[in-house]
């Protein structure tokens, strides 16, 4: 009986690790997979192309590689064409890499903070809750009719659009616009 009961307990461990898996969803018509980091996630989101040759650009690809925990506010495609024209550009030259840098670490948060989490933190703090980004900046985190949005330095405001896809070393949130420090 105990062999039978130890096999249960292994076929329900199987499938709820399945089941886990499964949820995590979608990034730009690519599964994003729990046991891969960051960046091999990344690179597969067909939304994200812009992102990841800023990071490519900025050198920071081993830092995101790394154990982490790393929460990452994704901004997609269409978020950075929002930027003024050339934008974009200008930031991808290596002159510029440390402006660059500096935006892109104001979307990086060590931890791991799943939206149920984040909710909560703005619910505790009365509204608004403050993070500290791995460039040295501050987002102010909000929440509207269950919807999370980040508020930048400049006053510029993005919404989390896919929340809480789990990676190895932390966890992406895709967000719908580039987030600016002060």
């Amino acid at each position: 009986m105990s062999k039978l009961k130890t096999a249960l307990a292994a076929i329900t461990l199987v499938m709820a690790a399945g089941a886990v898996a499964a949820e995590n969803p979608e990034v730009g018509g690519a599964p994003m997979l729990v046991e891969r980091n960051i960046i091999e996630n990344a690179v597969n989101s067909a939304d994200h192309t812009t992102l990841v040759a800023a990071v490519q650009a900025a050198g920071l690809v081993e830092a995101l590689q790394g154990e982490g925990p790393f929460m990452v506010f994704a901004p997609t495609n269409e978020a950075f064409a929002m930027l003024p024209p050339g934008t974009v550009e200008t930031l991808l030259k290596p002159e510029n890499k440390e402006t660059l840098t500096a935006i892109l670490l104001y979307h990086v948060v060590q931890a791991n903070a799943l939206s149920d989490a984040i909710r909560k933190m703005v619910r505790d703090d009365g509204g608004a809750h403050p993070v500290k980004t791995l460039g040295g900046g501050e987002l102010t985190v909000r929440t509207e009719a269950g919807e999370i949005y980040l508020y930048d330095a400049k006053g510029g405001i993005a919404k989390v659009t896919i929340a809480d896809v789990r990676q190895s070393n932390g966890v992406i949130h895709v967000i719908d616009r580039v987030l600016i420090p002060g």
